[in-house]
């Protein structure tokens, strides 16, 4: 997809379609055109209130000709001290599936009544990330495909913008709304084809666009690790566990900061021999959207080249039944040297990531970690599909993660970490057990990754409930997975 800034006055071409944004009040658009078929269909369009710019709304004129453009689509912005960057998206979004549906090549964009009411930079960046991301659809195993038309888009913007300004913001839009894309279709992948080898390679290939370093390690490695835990989750698959370690290092200046992400990579889960219902099972290749989320974010940090030290990890592996596989009562070890009864066999992702933990902050030297899981269906049953449940050791670092979530509007919730839900995963035959009982599950699940932290500014992000949806969120996604958690990562990285 071909993005473009043009002043609006310097604008010699035409696109098949032109999108103008319009604000509910008349007065917020002054815009005249040299075609008077446009100006025409504008007023007779309002005359006839049939469109009256209310957020959301859109509203597609045919032209009835066949020189370009030969359609517009009035956008209705609302209230334009109502407009804000997530309605900009949506908008937008809303705007390139009208075109896709209309089969249309090209499209410009008509914003100059933005000015007034918006910053010019944040409006160009998410329409960076808004036509990036609403252009999706996951068709690879159909055999009746339906392409996208849509290649160039043109931002026309007032006489008075700084275009290069813009064409920085579009860009780093798109690097939003491709980690975004990055994490969909990983997630998206059936368990068969992304096996912890393939999400391996899929990491090897993003680093090679992108240009962040990666590095795999096999099962014998992972041994000599001492990562324990983890292998007891995957040593009952015939498909051996890989561990996935990312590096962006562009801050050569202070390079004892660094920034560590841990995502959960279980590119399929039976629960063991605590084996899910069969409903519940299905929808089990989802649970590696915490690693999809890392490698997302790794590749906008690096095509933005952030100048961060970044390290990312993901412990991939599969949880099976077989002979080999780990049991219920099992008392195992761990990398940190931590003992761990294993009192059910399908609470296996937080095994592999206090491993994942221990290894960025022991062999990497993570100076703060976030790590990100589709952890438990109990965060899904607290807050449902509208926000991420965190976990944390620091409040400041928790109002990063809130800032950031708000810039790119994945919403999240602080949950509480009081001593008594601790408690809970205290061991008796062990020195940890690995569930902490029927209340507070999400809680006690992210605490017990925080015992292995080893007092690093920490945040854990369970996204159980917002990694995949039966239906479209936004107007720029899709169904099926989301992407959730990579364009917050990435900020979150960036601001720090």
């Amino acid at each position: 997809m071909d993005i473009k800034v043009v002043k609006f006055n310097e604008y010699k071409e035409a696109a098949e379609i032109k999108a103008i944004l319009m604000f509910e009040a008349k007065e917020d658009f002054h815009m005249k055109f040299e075609d008077e078929a446009i100006n025409n269909a504008i007023s007779f369009v309002q005359e006839n209130k049939e469109f009256s710019g209310k957020k959301g709304e859109i509203y597609t004129v045919n032209l009835l000709r066949k020189e370009a453009p030969s359609k517009i689509v009035l956008v209705g912005a609302g209230k334009g001290e109502e407009l804000t960057v997530e309605t900009l998206r949506k908008n937008v979004g809303k705007l390139v599936k009208e075109c896709i549906k209309l089969k249309a090549a090209t499209l410009e964009i008509n914003v100059p009544a933005l000015r007034k009411h918006f910053d010019m930079e944040l409006a160009a960046k998410a329409i960076g990330e808004a036509v990036t991301m609403a252009t999706y659809n996951f068709d690879t195993y159909k055999s009746d495909k339906k392409p996208v038309n849509l290649k160039t888009v043109t931002l026309l913007c007032c006489s008075q913008c700084d275009v290069t300004v813009l064409e920085e913001a579009i860009k780093e839009g798109i690097a939003l709304g491709e980690g975004n894309l990055i994490a969909r279709d990983l997630v998206n992948e059936p368990a068969n084809i992304l096996t912890p080898a393939e999400l391996a390679k899929r990491a090897e290939v993003a680093g090679k666009k992108y240009g962040f370093e990666v590095k795999v390690y096999n099962k014998d490695e992972i041994i000599s690790l001492g990562m324990e835990a983890y292998m007891a989750v995957g040593k009952g698959s015939a498909n051996e566990p890989k561990l996935i370690v990312m590096k962006h290092l562009g801050n050569q200046e202070n390079p004892e900061d660094i920034f560590g992400l841990v995502g959960k990579g279980l590119t399929f889960d039976t629960g063991g021999y605590c084996i899910k219902p069969g409903q519940s099972m299905a929808n089990m290749k989802t649970d590696m959207g915490g690693a999809a989320a890392v490698i997302g974010a790794m590749s906008s940090i690096a095509k933005m080249d952030l100048k961060k030290n970044v390290v990312a990890v993901v412990a991939a592996c599969e949880n099976m039944i077989s002979g080999e596989a780990y049991r219920p009562g099992d008392i195992i070890g761990s990398m940190a040297g931590k003992t761990i009864e294993v009192l059910n066999t399908d609470a296996e992702g937080r095994l592999t990531l206090v491993d994942a933990v221990t290894y960025i902050i022991r062999n990497e030297k993570a100076t703060k970690v976030v790590d990100i899981a589709t952890l438990t269906g109990a965060v899904v049953t607290a807050l449902g599909s509208a926000a991420m449940g965190v976990v944390t050791n620091d409040d400041n670092f928790y109002n990063s993660l809130e800032a950031a979530s708000k810039e790119v509007e994945e919403k999240v919730w602080k949950l509480p970490s009081f001593d008594e839900y601790k408690e809970q995963i205290k061991g008796d035959v062990a020195d940890l057990k690995n569930i902490g009982g029927p209340k507070g599950g999400s809680i006690t699940a992210g605490l017990f990754i925080g015992e292995f932290v080893e007092n690093k500014p920490w945040l854990h992000l369970d996204i159980a409930g917002t990694c995949a949806s039966e239906k479209p969120p936004t107007e720029y996604h899709s169904s099926g997975a989301t992407g959730s958690g990579a364009r917050l990562l990435y900020t979150l990285v960036k601001n720090q």
